[in-house]
């Protein structure tokens, strides 16, 4: 990791393009909550979270939880449209095929974000940076954000140099 991200303790627009600067500072308490809210079900014995990703009723798993939230704040909070996310899908990594959690794209609908998510007892560690890394070696998005609903880690690559810079926005 450079110096250079190590010491970008300020908000980094480069990370969410389309969202003013301080824009999650703007929201009143109604807005917050309507932006988080998840539809749930119960189904049986077993409750449902609806994913307008995938556009169906998932079973609610505490990793799901924080998927579903991530995809409310990208949608309601940063703006992405719906049309620029993509949940579980496959990819081919050193001959296994694995589903990614969420991936953001651009404008261009070129991946621009990988996202992986745990469970909110999960520890975000090096294990978890690579499980996201061995994903974008396919992707190619130059960003990498892990999360488990409690604390975020945002990573961007410089495919150039090789160099993996912290953006992880410092509080």
């Amino acid at each position: 990791m450079s110096r250079q991200g190590q010491k970008l303790g300020r908000r980094n627009p480069f990370l969410f393009p389309k969202a003013p600067t301080g824009a999650i500072q703007y929201l009143n308490d109604q807005q917050k909550n309507m932006a988080y809210t998840l539809k749930i079900r119960e189904n049986g014995a077993q409750q449902e979270l609806f994913d307008p990703v995938r556009q169906k009723w998932v079973v609610m798993t505490p990793e799901e939880r924080v998927r579903q939230v991530f995809i409310l704040y990208l949608l309601n909070v940063k703006g992405f449209p719906l049309s620029h996310l993509s949940v579980e899908h496959a990819v081919t990594v050193n001959g296994m095929t694995q589903r990614y959690d969420l991936v953001v794209f651009d404008d261009k609908l070129q991946p621009y974000m990988v996202v992986e998510c745990k469970a909110p007892h999960v520890k975000l560690t090096q294990q978890v940076v690579e499980q996201a890394g061995r994903y974008n070696s396919i992707l190619k998005a130059p960003l990498l954000c892990i999360t488990n609903g409690v604390e975020h880690k945002v990573f961007r690559i410089d495919f150039e140099s090789g160099e993996i810079h912290d953006e992880t926005m410092k509080r």
